[in-house]
């Protein structure tokens, strides 16, 4: 029977998260040596080699992928007994930051459950675009923040949830209709508005801004009155809307995705805890919505 160290597991989801041996030591206080060190330890326990790493790049191998869901439950499970039996003494005011439509839809049970299972701890979420949420977080305002980005963009923060996009609106016939398409869509920055622009740009199709709202109730209220469509994130798309796609014309979109950053200081030891937290809990989410998918084919 073999035990896995829980140390040596947090030092492989560490380096999962930043891609770097060096600042994985440096989150952990250890030396990049001694990180090193364990992950081979790890990887002679187990048998498997997780990670592939050159002096430039760390990359998990296929088995690092399939192990890394499971060393994030290992952590979870640890720190929830040892939470339980010290009556939850991790303590402190997290700051969250996150998309306001990812914090409607996916947040507020995941958080709602880490408050139960440490009361001791309170967060201060802020929803807003993206690049503010970055410029919040590098200003020291955030410790954490769930933001959007390209899936080829920059290697940083931990990416939690590939988002497929999809058009959606009230009827088909905004789409089939002769002259500019008319878009919903939130104020430039967003993600989805860009995303949006250059698809149509490159099919050749014209449109123009019908309504800009940073709300997301007031772009679902346009969208449900008629004015326009817009580009969501499947998982996203209200059931009363109409999805749209190649067959009214409209261009096929690629894929977004969400990633985890934390502020470029040290972040309190609540922050931690809950960034774990939500790596598991949206790895478990998202593994349940594939099996339904599956289920469903």
């Amino acid at each position: 029977m073999i035990n896995l160290e829980l140390n040596l597991v947090r030092s492989f989801v560490a380096i999962a998260e930043v891609k770097s041996f060096t600042r994985a030591g440096e989150r952990l206080g250890r030396s990049q040596s001694a990180i090193s060190l364990q992950i081979r330890r790890l990887e002679d326990q187990i048998g498997v080699r997780l990670l592939s790493r050159d002096p430039r790049h760390v990359v998990l191998t296929a088995d690092g992928e399939a192990f890394l869901p499971q060393a994030r439950r290992l952590l979870r499970l640890n720190d929830e007994i040892l939470s339980g039996l010290s009556g939850g003494d991790v303590a402190g005011e997290v700051r969250l930051g996150a998309p306001e439509d990812f914090a409607t839809v996916h947040l507020p049970d995941i958080l709602g459950e880490f408050i139960r299972a440490n009361p001791k701890a309170t967060l201060a979420v802020t929803c807003d675009l993206t690049l503010n949420l970055l410029e919040q977080l590098r200003d020291g305002a955030l410790d954490l923040a769930l933001v959007k980005r390209e899936p080829l963009g920059p290697d940083v923060g931990t990416r939690v949830w590939r988002e497929p996009l999809v058009w959606v609106g009230a009827d088909e016939s905004l789409a089939e209709a002769d002259g500019p398409l008319p878009l919903v869509v939130a104020p430039s920055p967003c993600v989805y508005r860009k995303r949006a622009i250059m698809a149509l740009e490159k099919a050749g199709r014209p449109w123009r801004c019908a309504y800009t709202s940073p709300s997301l109730a007031g772009q679902q209220a346009a969208l449900r009155a008629g004015l326009g469509i817009t580009v969501l994130p499947r998982e996203m798309a209200p059931i009363d809307l109409v999805r749209l796609g190649p067959k009214h014309g409209l261009p096929e979109l690629a894929d977004t995705e969400i990633a985890l950053m934390r502020a470029p200081t040290a972040v309190p030891e609540a922050a931690n805890r809950l960034a774990d937290f939500i790596l598991l809990s949206l790895d478990r989410e998202h593994s349940l919505m594939e099996d339904q998918r599956v289920q469903l084919r």
